[in-house]
């Protein structure tokens, strides 16, 4: 592998199994692993041939327009999965395994499956049959993961926009969640919601108020 192609995702890790005779190589992020409201949500990437976007970048170092104008490329060369795993589960068996359900549940949805699976990490779900490999971060060096990574984050923004309008005035369409002043302001303000994550620390010490 091509040690000097660091710095930009790249193709090699695919290439490198698609050499040694696996076929359906997909690569795997989520998004939303740190907010405190709304779900984790994973995605499944397979490149249908070696073409992919070459401004494809980590999705935290692109804006929204980029992400959403991306999207549209990665859809159009590729097969995608997404799986939102939402908040009762993520409190029933924490974030990292509701992580890792997502991802699992994202490759286990590919519409032409998945021989060969790319993850964004250091962990791999331990339910997949599949031959797996976690790559600390994937999302900046390999093509998939990063276009999963991608997937995961419009699909999660969208779904927060729509639970904005659900619950305003936590302002869910701009912070997605996550732990901001303004979201955090609002929490004090008016509570929690059932879409809040109780058991994430910002939530436990409103709790204990």
């Amino acid at each position: 592998m091509n040690q000097n192609k660091i710095d930009f995702p790249h193709f090699d890790f695919e290439s490198e199994f698609l050499q040694l005779g696996f076929t359906k190589v997909c690569g795997v992020d989520e998004a939303g692993r740190g907010a405190l409201a709304g779900p984790v949500t994973a995605a499944a990437v397979r490149f249908k041939t070696l073409e992919y976007p070459k401004t494809i970048n980590d999705s935290k170092q692109l804006n929204s327009g980029q992400r959403n104008r991306i999207y549209d490329e990665i859809i159009e060369l590729a097969e995608i999965s997404f799986v939102h795993v939402g908040v009762n589960t993520i409190e029933q068996v924490n974030i990292l395994n509701a992580s890792l359900k997502a991802m699992a549940e994202a490759i286990n949805q590919l519409p032409s499956g998945c021989d060969c699976a790319l993850i964004d990490g250091n962990k791999v779900p331990k339910e997949l049959k599949i031959e797996s490999r976690a790559i600390i971060k994937g999302d900046q060096i390999s093509a998939s993961i990063a276009a999963a990574s991608i997937v995961a984050k419009v699909e999660r923004d969208r779904l927060m926009v729509k639970l904005s309008k659900k619950y305003p005035g936590y302002s869910w369409h701009t912070n997605k969640g996550y732990g901001t002043k303004e979201h955090l302001r609002m929490l004090v303000q008016y509570g929690p919601t059932k879409e809040h994550r109780n058991s994430f620390l910002p939530l436990r010490r409103l709790n204990l108020g």
